[in-house]
């Protein structure tokens, strides 16, 4: 019987040491552990995934401002010649944007048949040489000659050298009666759809277009349509800028700065556009 008493004692002792679980000092162990290897962690991990957010976020504004930019510059190559004009600040690039364009007849034919354009008194009609131009929308402008802003009758912004195309028939463009005050030397018009301006303003990047062709250059224009293009755009960096190469100012070439900043990062690009200016 005492035996196992003793036995039966003992198991007691030992199963109540089973059942006992952790001690306070064996907790804090491992909580310390644990803490020690959430500093090693945090310290060798976070560089690289804030390196890799912060190269998303360059990669994501680069690819805006890129996108902003291309689309400036495949606009201005379709500018009428001699139409791109910046205003005093830097801050609004305007140009008149062109579908398309053709020659006209100059004289009849050696049978004298067809529809010249007449230079010498008002003229609504005139055969086009080689393909038509296409589409060609009623309220489209025809333009001759033009040699830019400040030129006076042949500025297409005062008007003096474009008038409005009100239909065709075959190789025949009927215009609103118009005088045009001189003859292209290759005899060339363009077809002008309407005024098209890009603008930073209030830390934004916003494409114009579809408004009234005006003399003085409208900042901002009124009317139309207008869409952003960029947003966090900075506005002392913005700046457009046009210049003219050579004595007969044939070539032209528009310059564009910009900047897009966002949560610390920032990314500044700068592009070119050629611009033909044969009238």
């Amino acid at each position: 019987m005492r035996n196992d008493s003793i036995h039966h004692s003992l198991f007691t002792i030992h199963g109540a040491r089973r059942a006992r679980g952790f001690t306070l000092l064996e907790m804090i162990v491992v909580i310390v552990i644990i803490g020690i290897i959430g500093v090693a962690v945090a310290i060798f991990i976070r560089r690289p995934i804030e390196g890799y957010i912060d190269a998303a976020r360059r990669a994501e504004l680069s690819d805006i401002a890129d996108t902003a930019l291309r689309r400036i510059t495949r606009d201005l190559r379709t500018a009428l010649p001699n139409s791109v004009r910046v205003d005093a600040t830097g801050k609004y690039i305007e140009y008149l944007q062109t579908s398309g364009g053709g020659r006209y007849r100059a004289e009849v034919d050696g049978g004298g048949l067809g529809e010249p354009l007449v230079f010498s008194a008002p003229d609504a009609q005139f055969d086009v040489i080689g393909p038509m131009p296409s589409p060609l929308v009623i309220g489209d402008q025809i333009v001759i000659y033009n040699l830019g802003p400040g030129t006076g009758s042949t500025d297409a912004y005062t008007g003096g050298n474009r008038a409005a195309f009100a239909g065709a028939a075959g190789p025949t463009v009927t215009i609103a009666a118009k005088q045009f005050p001189f003859a292209s030397p290759g005899k060339r018009f363009q077809v002008v759809q309407y005024p098209v301006t890009y603008a930073c303003e209030a830390g934004v990047l916003r494409r114009y277009w579809g408004y009234a062709i005006a003399p003085a250059q409208p900042v901002p224009p009124a009317g139309g349509n207008n869409a952003v293009l960029a947003t966090n755009v900075n506005d002392a960096t913005c700046r457009f800028s046009y210049a003219t190469a050579g004595g007969t100012a044939r070539t032209g070439v528009a310059a564009v700065t910009l900047e897009i900043s966002q949560s610390g990062e920032s990314v500044r690009l700068f592009q070119q556009a050629h611009v033909n200016n044969v009238p």
